[in-house]
């Protein structure tokens, strides 16, 4: 008689594992009179299995106390419940609501979201990628420093979503980096101010040189002249390091690729003396949580974090089953500036650096 045909003297239940060690499939198919293939396709794929010895096999598995790893289930069939969530660094708090945000979207799914920190290491991040891709049915790329061939590379693996660039064929949502810094540069025009530095992030980041380029863009019609100092880790540290590569006379402004970095400046700038933002204006980028509680408060163009990580896991979803798209735009999310206490009236005459 075949397992499909059921298997009526099948061994009692009451060979179960000893020693309190948990069940395993093998002990379900020794006891249930099958093959522990047939064990497996009872709970992953039931269709497949005659009704009456799938019946057989959760009355077994319960009765041993048996219970379903979801993930090794899933594996065969790439239904795993679970997507991961890619950042280039955990610590940094601009990804906080970015997690919060793709967190509540998944978990609304009934997803569960597995996160990947890069460690600002494309190396990482690769070895990071084949370790997870195998367990996830889906990926979305907060920060990534791959190349645009790699990413391309894993979306032929697993749908794919990045966050804050631009990657022909592969789904992407983008911040307004053209309006932010035209309203950055304008706030700073209105203010009197004349030479704007730019406080470069990562050389491989995507958001950073169109940062710059419509910073530099805005500037041309409205009589400011953009220099570039960088590039800095994205972090406060980056901040402060970057104020020793300021030119002796500082800028009456500073412009930094984010918030982390800008606060850096402020920090470094006020242990030499120098005053924010009487002698120097500083804007950051992304209006992180830091941005209101620290003296001066930071001018910032503030993103929708949360939105876009809910944005990102919600166009992941929507894309399972479906060709990879080869064509269109990015969705761009706005982005509006915020003014705080960090930027005031230029300055008259140089200011040196102390």
């Amino acid at each position: 008689m075949s397992e499909r045909d059921g298997a009526p003297n099948a061994p009692s239940a009451s060979s179960a594992p000893t020693g309190g060690k948990a069940p395993t499939i093998y002990d379900v198919a020794r006891a249930a009179g099958v093959a522990a293939s047939t064990v497996s396709r009872a709970f992953a794929r039931p269709g497949r299995v005659n009704a009456a010895t799938a019946e057989r096999i959760r009355r077994v598995a319960s009765e041993l106390g048996y219970r379903v790893n979801p993930l090794a289930s899933g594996l065969p069939t790439g239904r795993t419940s679970m997507l991961a969530l890619v950042v280039s660094d955990v610590t940094n708090p601009f990804y906080a609501e970015i997690i919060r945000g793709a967190e509540s979207a998944a978990a609304e799914a009934g997803f569960v979201l597995l996160l990947i920190d890069a460690q600002e290491n494309d190396r990482v991040e690769r070895a990071s990628l084949e370790r997870a891709l195998p367990a996830v049915e889906g990926l979305v790329l907060a920060g990534t420093r791959l190349s645009d061939s790699a990413i391309r590379m894993t979306a032929k693996q697993r749908p794919v979503v990045v966050l804050n660039r631009d990657v022909a064929d592969v789904p992407s949502i983008i911040l307004d980096n053209p309006h932010g810094m035209l309203v950055t540069a304008e706030h700073l025009a209105r203010l009197g101010h004349r030479t704007v530095t730019y406080v470069a992030g990562p050389e491989a980041s995507w958001a950073d040189g169109m940062r710059l380029r419509s910073l530099r863009e805005a500037a041309t019609g409205l009589g400011l002249r953009v220099q570039r100092v960088g590039p800095f880790a994205p972090t406060v540290a980056g901040g402060r390091e970057a104020v020793d590569a300021l030119p002796e006379d500082l800028p009456t402004a500073v412009v930094a690729y984010n918030d982390q970095l800008a606060i850096g400046v402020v920090l470094a700038l006020q242990a030499r003396g120098v005053r924010v933002p009487r002698d120097v204006s500083v804007v950051g980028f992304d209006d992180i949580f830091p941005t209101r509680i620290v003296r001066p408060g930071l001018t910032t163009v503030a993103a929708p974090l949360r939105a876009q990580g809910r944005a990102a896991v919600d166009a992941l979803l929507s894309s399972r089953g479906k060709p990879a798209p080869r064509t269109g735009k990015p969705m761009t999310l706005p982005v509006k500036l915020v003014v705080r206490d960090s930027t005031a009236r230029a300055r008259r005459g140089p200011r040196a650096s102390g």
